[in-house]
């Protein structure tokens, strides 16, 4: 069964643990709403749906034709990502009155995973980085044109809101839970709604923050998308040196976008004193990938400019 890690974070006693989720998550729209499957082993081998088999209208009598439905076997292996908080057992004792400095401590560390999470999210590629899992800039494949990649134009235009229609479209199964893309394509969105008239929906989240809606489908802002993309023949060729962004729908699922995780989630080891310094050090430590189970269930609007 596949749980969000706030889900996940109820079901520990760990108060540290629950704490530093919360922290992670109530910032990240992905991490808020994104499940996560837990696997035994270091990796899961899966097959991607990639066609679907023929059908037809056959006479009495007719020769059936045989079709079957096309996959590719993928793998996804977890990585670790995480680091050590250490606190000076001085200052512990002599500013703790002012406020709890070990928890401030785990507290920025733990943000500071989040954002790692994020912008791998995006960017990773196992290929360039053996330590990191594959993101969503490498799964959709924004590099090579595709039904799943939705180019503004040869060398990007101008965002409009017919092709954020066609990106959600592009999306099937469904439509999409969430709409990635950087501050600048929101601000875009808003204006382009403003200039026609209207305001885009709104609703609240879990934490009672405002969250923004195009079509019904969140708009999730994600602060690690560049937006000095370079498109060269609709396909993006480098992530700096130009002035483009692009746009992710997702669904999330089990079958569909969703997160890999080892058992326990997110792990908050309290490691005790050092030896070499007078200080305690807590590790914030995560086995995590990311899978796409189905390449309809996540699409991209490249060469989204100014």
């Amino acid at each position: 069964m596949a749980l969000t890690l706030a889900e996940a974070a109820k079901l520990s006693n760990d108060m540290l643990m629950q704490g530093v989720v919360e922290t992670i998550v109530k910032d990240s729209p992905v991490l808020q709403r994104m499940p996560f499957i837990e696997i035994v082993g270091n990796g899961l081998t899966y097959n991607q749906e990639k066609t679907l088999p023929d059908i037809d209208f056959y006479d009495v009598g007719d020769t059936w034709t045989e079709s079957t439905p096309t996959f590719e076997q993928l793998t996804a292996n977890l990585k670790i990502m995480g680091g050590d908080a250490d606190v000076d057992n001085f200052l512990k004792s002599t500013r703790s009155n002012i406020q709890d400095l070990e928890a401030a401590v785990i507290e920025l560390k733990a943000k500071s995973l989040r954002d790692k999470f994020e912008e791998i999210f995006i960017y990773g590629n196992a290929a360039v980085n053996a330590k990191q899992f594959d993101g969503l800039k490498k799964l959709v494949d924004t590099g090579t044109a595709g039904a799943q990649v939705i180019a503004m134009a040869d060398t990007g235009d101008t965002l409009s809101l017919d092709k954020l229609d066609e990106l959600i479209d592009a999306v099937k199964g469904g439509k999409p839970d969430m709409l990635v893309m950087s501050r600048r394509s929101r601000r875009k969105i808003n204006n382009l709604v403003r200039a026609a008239g209207g305001m885009t929906e709104t609703d609240r989240d879990q934490w009672g923050n405002f969250v923004q809606l195009w079509d019904s489908v969140l708009i999730g802002v994600n602060d690690w998308i560049l937006d000095t993309h370079v498109l060269t023949d609709g396909v993006e060729t480098a992530t700096t040196g130009g002035d483009c962004s692009t746009i992710y729908a997702v669904q999330f699922g089990e079958g569909a976008l969703c997160g890999l995780t080892s058992p326990g989630h997110l792990q908050v080891e309290p490691v005790g004193a050092l030896e070499n310094k007078d200080a305690s050090r807590t590790r914030v430590k995560w086995y995590v990938s990311l899978a796409l189970f189905s390449s309809i269930k996540a699409a991209a609007l490249i060469g989204v400019q100014d």
